[in-house]
Formats: structure tokens, C-alpha cells, sequence
């Protein structure tokens, strides 16, 4: 808004006050004059609004027929460098060369990455492998991500001050001192995380995007358990020993209004797993009315009190913990940080782990990060009682008998290990003549024809 348009402004509202004033007053006429000053000042903006308006979108057009070009540009630079490296992958698994021109890209492509080596996944690739990692049960989108150069260093963050008055002061006498800010330092360190993806001979020979698509999918799939694993890890370790028995709803509140400063409280999220989410959408106040409801801005969502948002992971993301659900509480955003290099490399082989013999290609994948505590005030875990049927032989939080009815299905049964199996056969007095020498498709149907039987 112009200078001009913005004095109009201030005279039309003033204008209207003085309307308000003389109407009651009972001043009708001075009014009804006032209104034709009114009428006239709004024409005089509504000119100049139409002028800005057109010089507005002169502008627009002239910038986006600029950024249309660029844009251009730029995705056709991109689009190069997925079929380099594409190319690349098919010419490691092929052992040839690569064209003098997917070289050259590829070079331009690694400068300055990390010192591991290895083919540089390009921009667009890693663009689309953030955007599919950042799911539903992504944790990374609730904690604060810093994008980082080094593989170490330190971050200053501000502590807050206690909140100290201004004290008296005399005429003439010196001022004291008040609290200042306290600052603390928060150190990281890199580190390398990765793994190999076993891939066939008739998938490398597919077409690049294919390729391009199952590589970008299961990276995303394994980054994104990895970040949540070390988010996970994190919070348990910022809360051990301090955690909040949760029978009620009394110590829900406790957290909410008590533990949590009230600063936190505002941005705080709830993050609980299945078990823990069953117990918190059981939970009813003294009417009868169930706790958890509906979020207007998302018909999936729930909100704890009608304020913080719930979400709700597997039990085998977040377990339980000695047969207690875990339901965490604050703003992970300023309680963690996450110190990402933002660097994803390859390596391809098909000579290690006996991947030659079973004519498979070991496509090699590191990504580097840290994790800090910022501030550890900033998250509480509360710990609930849930009850479970059945038993959990392989620790994952979630009953062997999912559905409860006392008996397993084939299903249930693959979750565990030929050793967990025949174990729980043992606690049902079964026979089994198997034993974990054979396959567990074998022990499988012995177990459920003992069931059966």
C-alpha cells in the first residue's frame, strides 16, 4: 500500500468515527454532510487502489516470466542429473564406463561431499526421498532439524532468564543490575548411519525411473526408521528416572499445567503408540464424556482436553516399556535437535557377502547426523498401565495374540522366530517333533495342527 492510500485510509476511518459521534449526538445533519466527505475520500481510494493493482500485476507477470525460465533451467539441470546417475548404477552393476557427459555431471555433482566417497544422490532424488520419509508416524517433523556443514560444532542456544521486576529507583542513584540471559552451548558430532539394499540382476535392468523409484522409497523407509529410532532413543534418555505414572486424568493435567512451563504447554504435542492411544481415547471425565476429540483441521486427528494434538504410533516404533504404554508430552521442538549433513551417497557391488553367488547387487547407502538435547524441561513421559492378552516373546509391545481370541493364526506366528515358536508350543504342552533345524513354514503348520488338535 502506497503512502498516499495509506493516509486516505487513516482519514476514511477517521472520518467514520467522527459520523459515529455526530449520530450520537443527535447531530443528523452534520452527519448526513459528513457521509458525502465519507463517499468522496472512499472513491479517491478505491482510484488508487485500481492503479496499484495494475502496476502489481504488471509486475507479477514480468517476474514470473523470469522465474519461468529459471524454473526451466533448472529442472532440466535436475533431470540431467538423475539419468547420470542412474546411468551410473546400471554401469557399476555392468562394470563399463560412463559417457564422458554423465562423468562430467557427476563430478560437478560430488564437490564437496563428504569424504566417504561414493556416487552423490542428486538434489531432486533426495528432495523426494525428505518428502516421502516425512509421513504420518514421522517424528522427524516434530523435532527441530538444523541443516549443518561440518561434521562437528556447537550451537549457542538461549536459556530463559528468571522473569525479575525492575526494581526502584531513585532519582539520581545508579540502576541496578537484572537478570540477563543465560546461554548454553550445545556440542554435536556426525555420525555415519547406513546399510546395503540387496537388489537383483532383473531390477537393475529395469528402466532408470524404476530404479530411481524402489531406490528412493526404501531409503526413505530406512531414514525415516533410523530418525525415529534416535528421536526415541533421545527422549527416553532425557526422561529416564523422571518418568510420570498415568492412571488418570488428574496426572495428565499434572503434566499439562503443572510440569510443563506454560510457554512449552502452548506448542506441546502428545506421541504414544497403540497401546497408549487406547488407553487415552478410553479415558471420560466426570459427565461421561470421552477426553479425546475430534481436530476441526483434521478429520483423522485427536486432540488431549480439546488442545494437543495426539499422534499415535505402532507399538513396534515406540514399545512399551515393562508392560507400561509411554505417553510422551512437550514440545519436541524445543526439547531436540537433529544436526543433519543433509549428504546421501552410494556404492555399488556385486562381489560382497556372497551377493555374486546369488547373482544380487549390494547397493551401499550412508546418510550422516546427530541428535542433542536442547532443552530437557521441554518433554515429559508419562507411563500408563494397559492391559495385554497373551504374551510378547519378541519384545515388541504388542500381544502374540493380536486379536485375542487364544489361539494364533499364521500371521501372528511369523512375527516370531523358529526359537520363540516352539517355545510358546512348550507353554501349551504341545508335541512338536520340529525343531528350529527346519524351516519355520515347517514348524508353523506342526504348531497349528497341535492348535487344532
Amino acid at each position: 500500500m502506497s503512502k498516499e492510500m495509506r493516509e486516505l485510509l487513516n482519514k476514511i476511518n477517521a472520518k467514520k468515527a467522527e459520523i459515529k459521534a455526530l449520530v450520537a449526538d443527535g447531530k443528523i445533519e452534520d452527519a448526513t454532510s459528513a457521509k458525502e466527505e465519507l463517499k468522496d475520500l472512499q472513491k479517491s481510494f478505491d482510484i488508487l487502489a485500481d492503479l496499484d493493482d495494475d502496476d502489481a500485476q504488471n509486475a507479477q507477470q514480468q517476474a514470473q516470466q523470469g522465474t519461468a525460465q529459471t524454473a526451466a533451467g533448472e529442472k532440466n539441470g535436475l533431470a540431467k542429473q538423475v539419468k547420470a546417475f542412474a546411468n551410473a548404477i546400471k554401469a557399476a552393476w555392468k562394470k563399463t564406463d560412463i559417457s564422458p557427459e554423465d562423468k562430467e555431471i557427476l563430478n560437478a555433482m560430488s564437490e564437496g561431499s563428504d569424504e566417504d566417497g561414493g556416487l552423490t544422490v542428486p538434489k531432486d532424488i533426495k528432495t523426494k526421498i525428505k518428502e516421502l520419509r516425512r509421513s504420518e508416524d514421522a517424528l522427524e517433523t516434530l523435532v527441530n532439524v538444523e541443516h549443518v556443514t561440518t561434521n562437528s560444532g556447537s550451537r549457542v542456544i538461549e536459556r530463559e532468564a528468571d522473569q525479575t521486576p525492575f526494581d526502584n529507583v531513585d532519582e539520581a542513584a545508579e540502576f541496578p543490575d537484572v537478570s540477563t540471559p543465560q546461554f548454553e552451548n550445545v556440542d554435536y558430532k556426525i555420525k555415519k548411519k547406513g546399510g546395503i539394499l540387496k537388489v537383483t540382476q532383473e531390477l537393475l535392468s529395469d528402466t532408470a525411473e524404476n530404479i530411481m523409484n524402489y531406490l528412493k522409497k526404501w531409503i526413505a523407509k530406512k531414514a525415516k526408521a533410523t530418525r525415529n529410532f534416535m528421536i526415541i532413543a533421545k527422549i527416553k534418555e532425557i526422561c529416564k528416572g523422571l518418568e510420570v505414572t498415568v492412571t488418570g486424568l488428574d496426572n495428565l493435567k499434572d503434566i499439562f499445567n503443572v510440569m510443563l512451563d506454560p510457554a512449552i504447554a502452548l506448542g506441546a504435542v502428545v506421541v504414544t503408540n497403540q497401546s497408549g492411544f487406547n488407553f487415552l481415547d478410553k479415558l471420560k471425565d466426570e459427565k461421561g464424556n470421552y477426553i479425546l476429540q475430534k481436530d476441526p483441521t483434521q478429520a483423522t486427528k485427536k486432540l488431549l482436553f480439546g488442545e494437543y494434538p495426539v499422534i499415535k504410533l505402532s507399538n513396534k516404533t515406540l514399545q512399551n516399556i515393562d508392560g507400561k504404554a509411554p505417553i510422551i508430552c512437550g514440545d519436541l521442538k524445543e526439547a531436540i535437535t537433529i544436526f543433519d549433513r543433509e549428504t546421501l551417497t552410494i556404492d555399488i557391488s556385486n562381489l560382497a557377502a556372497g551377493m555374486w553367488e546369488r547373482d544380487q547387487t549390494g547397493i551401499k547407502v550412508r546418510e550422516r547426523l546427530d541428535i542433542q538435547t536442547v532443552d530437557a524441561d521441554a518433554v515429559v513421559m508419562g507411563l500408563a498401565t494397559v492391559s495385554t492378552t497373551g504374551t510378547d516373546l519378541n519384545g515388541d509391545g504388542v500381544p502374540d495374540d493380536i486379536n485375542g481370541d487364544g489361539e494364533y493364526n499364521e500371521k501372528e506366528l511369523n512375527k516370531l522366530t523358529k526359537a520363540q515358536i516352539l517355545a510358546l508350543a512348550k507353554t501349551k504342552s504341545y508335541t512338536m517333533t520340529k525343531t528350529e533345524e527346519d524351516t519355520k513354514a515347517d514348524i508353523i503348520a506342526e504348531f497349528l495342527t497341535q492348535q487344532a488338535g
